[in-house]
């Protein structure tokens, strides 16, 4: 089926309310990493208009809270309904001046998962040189203004490792390292924990343990799927928003489905 059709269906589906017993049961978790109109259809970036788009969607289509509400409902048996969190991966500038000021005016949560040692630096990741490209981080002081406004803060180890190619004290300084870094700087504890490159082998079972045991209430993945009653937080799915997707109906399409 072409992806016009599929959002044309997407937004009938949704006008129709049928979602609501598709996805009842269930807790969505997005993910995004750039926003900007630079970049706009390589498959980390999401061009401003549609995410502004993503976030009416969201608002209308769902329940957006934030990542502790979504935690505090599975730690304590609470069932889900059509309940979304809103993730930022990596911690790029755009997501501070383009992002934030977009779901600030519709008034929705986000969590912000940093590379600690990127904010504030010129650092080009790998997968930026190798596309000859390159987009500022964060600076410290944008953190701690996202912070500030009530926006979630959480860890994402300090220079993206692969924590399923590190272990002993490499993916301790890592993972706890990262925590050290965010809490230093914006004064406030953190908890929440995202991996890296987010597939299922892209983390150890030991680096499970370590977050687990230093007191992080999560491990988010990031190969898509939908979370369910009695997920566990330390395997918790998200799914990436890519250009793949060509509209938020096109997405709301095949997550009715179940095949994100």
């Amino acid at each position: 089926m072409k992806k016009q059709i599929k959002s044309w269906v997407g937004r009938t589906l949704f006008r129709s309310g049928l979602h609501r017993q598709l996805l009842g049961n269930t807790a969505v978790v997005v993910t995004f990493h750039r926003v900007n109109n630079s970049n706009a259809g390589d498959e980390l970036t999401c061009n401003v208009d549609l995410f502004e788009k993503y976030c009416r969607f969201f608002s209308n289509c769902f329940r957006v809270i934030p990542m502790r509400d979504l935690l505090k409902k599975i730690e304590d048996g609470i069932p889900l309904n059509r309940d979304l969190v809103i993730t930022f991966d990596d911690g790029y500038r755009d997501n501070y001046e383009l992002a934030a000021p977009i779901l600030r005016s519709l008034s929705l949560p986000a969590t912000f998962f940093l590379t600690s040692q990127f904010i504030g630096t010129d650092v080009v990741p790998w997968w930026d040189g190798k596309r000859g490209i390159r987009h500022p981080w964060m600076k410290w002081d944008e953190v701690r203004w996202l912070h500030a406004e009530g926006f979630e803060i959480g860890a994402h180890t300090r220079t993206h490792a692969n924590l399923a190619e590190i272990c002993g004290p490499e993916a301790r300084e890592e993972i706890l390292g990262s925590r050290r870094d965010l809490e230093e700087k914006i004064c406030a504890p953190v908890d929440l924990f995202a991996y890296p490159y987010g597939k299922e082998n892209d983390i150890s079972e030991d680096s499970k343990v370590i977050i687990k045991t230093a007191g992080f209430r999560c491990c988010c993945s990031c190969f898509g799927g939908v979370n369910t009653a009695g997920t566990d937080p330390y395997n918790l799915r998200r799914i990436p928003l890519s250009s793949w997707y060509t509209s938020a109906h096109h997405f709301g399409f095949e997550l009715s489905l179940g095949r994100v």
